[in-house]
């Protein structure tokens, strides 16, 4: 073999090596890393509060982290909250009383990105949002105020920034002064129940998420309150008198008696609950017999076994009932059909 041959040889050779030793370069696949995690999440849901804190073995880029799983699902972003640790942060709309199932990892194999191995599901819910709730109903006008909205964005699902109206100025201000924005008042259950009631939903004053799907529902449709704003008081001065407003506006006053002292009628405000067109009543006087009353015309419970009605009595206008507010029968006849359910009776003291 000749030199020059023999020198190709040994080249040919070195390539051929070369072309077989495994890549250390670009293209290898990345390592693989276990990494543990242990993690605390709140049972009550609100955008407010994060939903899950998690603590890593070792540190992890952000960025490599997928995202939460939630069911219905939630929008969720992960913040740095220390070397190892990270909490995701509610960055969509939540839906109020709803219940929802929350991943929380307990341990993720990370590369170039990283991916959830195990999870614990845990469950959790959302509370009612009164904010919300007062402006749902405002829109649908079950409230004695209107909603102004100052937010650029317009969510059903939550709250936006903006003010209220007090929609009847001639109402007396021992209704307006139960007024308040954000909270569970009085006024609102009355309204909720006016709602429920339209919709044929149990009657509670309560939010469930049945109520809550229907006001979401009926804001979309624009269906609004086909009754009129009305309220009733009940003043035990002497003579004892009851007032109606319809549509805000004073129409229609009669003499009236209330609960002897032994057996008052409850003072304060409450939503009528349940009503009769002609109904019986029962129950014991102050000596322990019993009465058994039937035909009692054009009632509306309020509180208790407490209820506007009509009754025959010979003089109207002082306490003479077990607790009733007792009306002529004309007068009775004229109050009922304003009284519809969450209607406001306030009772004042003389």
């Amino acid at each position: 073999m000749s030199q020059r041959v023999y020198a190709a040889s040994l080249l040919t050779l070195a390539l051929l090596a070369t072309s077989l030793i495994p890549s250390t370069n670009a293209g290898a696949a990345a390592t693989t890393s276990v990494v543990k995690v242990s993690g605390t999440f709140t049972s009550s849901i609100t955008t407010s509060m994060p939903l899950v804190r998690l603590t890593f073995s070792h540190s992890v880029k952000l960025s490599n982290l997928p995202a939460l799983v939630t069911k219905p699902a939630l929008a969720t972003t992960w913040v740095t909250i220390g070397p190892r640790a990270v909490q995701a942060v509610i960055s969509g709309p939540v839906v109020p009383m709803t219940a929802y199932t929350v991943e929380i990892p307990r341990s993720m194999n990370c590369a170039s990105s990283c991916t959830f191995t195990s999870v614990l599901s845990r469950s959790a819910s959302s509370p009612t949002d009164y904010a919300l709730e007062q402006q749902l109903l405002a829109t649908l006008h079950y409230l004695p105020a209107t909603f102004t909205t100052t937010s650029r964005t317009n969510s059903p699902t939550s709250a936006m920034s903006g003010f209220y109206t007090w929609a009847y100025p001639r109402l007396p201000t021992s209704l307006s002064g139960l007024w308040g924005v954000g909270n569970n008042n009085i006024i609102v259950r009355g309204a909720l129940m006016a709602f429920q009631n339209d919709n044929q939903l149990p009657t509670t004053g309560a939010v469930n998420a049945a109520t809550w799907n229907d006001l979401l529902r009926a804001v979309a449709n624009n269906k609004t309150n086909p009754n009129t704003y009305n309220y009733v008081t009940v003043s035990e001065s002497s003579p004892e008198i009851v007032r109606l407003f319809v549509g805000g506006k004073y129409t229609f006053h009669t003499l009236a008696n209330t609960g002897i002292s032994i057996d008052p009628t409850p003072l304060g405000t409450f939503p009528v609950y349940l009503r009769y067109v002609s109904h019986s009543m029962s129950g014991t006087n102050p000596d322990g017999s019993h009465y058994d009353d039937p035909g009692i015309p054009w009632i509306s419970y309020f509180v208790g076994g407490s209820a506007l009605h009509g009754f025959i009595r010979s003089t109207y206008g002082w306490p003479q009932s077990l607790g009733c507010v007792e009306m002529p029968f004309a007068s009775a006849h004229t109050v009922w059909p304003h009284t519809p359910i969450g209607t406001l009776v306030t009772v004042q003291p003389t």
